[in-house]
């Protein structure tokens, strides 16, 4: 049964919070950003966390698979739970319980303690899987594309953001108070820690599941699938190719977004002879680009459903995903800083544009098991990360890794001809699609009939005390 009361608008809307779409819209993409801030705040101390544990490149690259390995469990788990128990639970105890590993890394004293802690810390990036969930039931076809990517591009960006703010903390603690080095990375963890505990507690209090309530309260009324169900569903999700398909997609796109994130600065340290610092405002270029770059891949996703369907999303994702590829190629080649950057913004651009195409497509494969879908095609992204991982152990320069993967992810692109569907689901959400766009012409119909009536009663007013 689906869902009723979607949000046909994001911009038209989008600061009206007494809209629980709106609300829960903000609420989302402020936790994932929290979250993925939490999940690579230790990414840009790596130089002085390698120095301080005597790290060799085997370990650092270790870690680098670690922080992203138990995610992909984390991320099959969760989209089950998001149909069983909601998003608004989900959420909240993922927050909260993942905010004490994260706090708690700097209890570590030698490579394994290390290695362990950002295993449990790589729990809370199941947040996108929540994120991408939560959107797709709040918001109609015509625009769950761009809410989704709006919502994951925020997101995605707590890891451009922590590129250059976690130095800033580390600095704060060391030159401001007089911490040393090894002590100052591990303060700058723990304030991390705190912030995503609060917001796991307001998420609980200012959203709700969908639309109309909480699912709990929905399936007494009715309104939803009984909670046994929901098994059933996942597993028959997991029989569908095309969620396979998508799941090695957003390995070549978020999966190298991760990648990045773990590398880059010292990739731009080590390679470029940057400070510590300067490293982290080059990489942080980056992540960045999730302030309008994956809502561009969404947006178009979305347009290209509105002009030719389901397989015009499809078709925009092969075009995101092959210039990814490319970018990324021309990326490995770039040995001058001042061609790094622009290569690497570029590079950026298509990989998230790529993210967001992906989940236009994922809420139209199966509407009855979208927390499956989700949380599959979401540990594609990870699983791809951990893969990309095993080639940052040394054994190949860096700068010829990136080469490998952009080869790679041109392969993938061409996966995208694989998602087709089926006649009857065409035609099905083409008329979802123009109910949407039908039910905003009426409310802006009905605004302009407001409009109207005030303008008629303030001229008659006028009249009245001129007389």
């Amino acid at each position: 049964m689906e869902l009723q009361n979607k949000a046909t608008s994001l911009w038209g809307n989008f600061f009206n919070v007494k809209m629980v779409q709106i609300r829960t819209f903000h609420m989302t993409w402020f936790a994932f950003f929290s979250c993925f801030f939490a999940w690579f705040g230790i990414a840009p101390l790596m130089i002085i966390v390698r120095e301080e544990l005597s790290l060799t490149k085997d370990q650092v690259g270790w870690a680098i698979i670690g922080s992203v390995a138990m995610t992909i469990f984390a991320r099959f788990f969760i989209g089950w739970a998001c149909d069983r128990i909601g998003p608004r639970l989900a959420y909240t105890w993922l927050l909260i319980l993942g905010a004490f590993p994260v706090a708690l890394i700097g209890l570590s004293n030698s490579f394994e303690s290390f290695l362990i802690f950002r295993l449990f810390i790589g729990l809370i990036g199941a947040s996108f899987v929540i994120t991408q969930y939560h959107t797709s039931v709040m918001f109609a076809p015509n625009v769950v594309g761009q809410a989704n990517a709006t919502s994951a591009g925020w997101g995605n960006l707590g890891g451009g953001v922590t590129q250059f703010v976690m130095p800033l903390v580390f600095s704060a603690f060391v030159i401001g108070f007089g911490f040393t080095d090894a002590q100052g990375w591990r303060l700058s963890m723990v304030v991390v820690g705190i912030v995503i505990f609060v917001t796991g507690i307001a998420y609980f209090f200012a959203t709700q599941d969908a639309p109309d309530g909480n699912f709990k309260d929905l399936r007494a009324k009715g309104m939803m699938p009984a909670k046994e169900n929901v098994t059933g569903l996942y597993f028959k999700a997991m029989k569908d190719y095309r969620v396979w398909v998508l799941f090695l997609i957003y390995g070549a796109s978020f999966g190298i977004e991760l990648t990045i994130n773990n590398v880059a600065a010292l990739y731009f340290f080590d390679y470029f002879d940057l400070t510590l610092v300067q490293a982290g405002l080059v990489a942080a270029s980056f992540g960045l680009m999730n302030i309008f770059a994956r809502t561009l891949g969404g947006l178009f996703g979305d347009n290209f459903g509105a002009l030719w369907g389901l397989k015009g999303r499809s078709f925009w994702l092969f075009i995101v995903l092959l210039g990814e590829g490319l970018a990324l190629m021309l990326f490995s080649q770039m040995a001058v800083l001042f061609l790094a950057i622009p290569t690497l913004i570029l590079f950026s651009l298509f990989t998230q544009m790529a993210e967001g195409a992906t989940y236009s497509v994922v809420p139209f494969i199966n509407k009855k098991a979208l927390g499956a879908v989700a949380g599959i095609v979401g540990a594609g992204g990870n699983a791809g990360a951990v893969a990309a991982g095993f080639l940052f152990k040394g054994a190949i320069e860096w700068n010829d890794v990136f080469l490998i993967i952009g080869m790679v992810v041109v392969v993938a692109s061409f996966l995208s001809f694989l998602i087709r569907f089926t006649p009857e689901q065409e035609r099905e959400e083409k008329i979802a699609f123009e109910q949407a766009n039908l039910e905003i012409l009426k409310a802006n119909a009905n605004k302009a009939a407001a409009a109207l009536i005030r303008s008629e009663q303030i001229i008659a007013e006028a009249r009245l005390a001129k007389n």
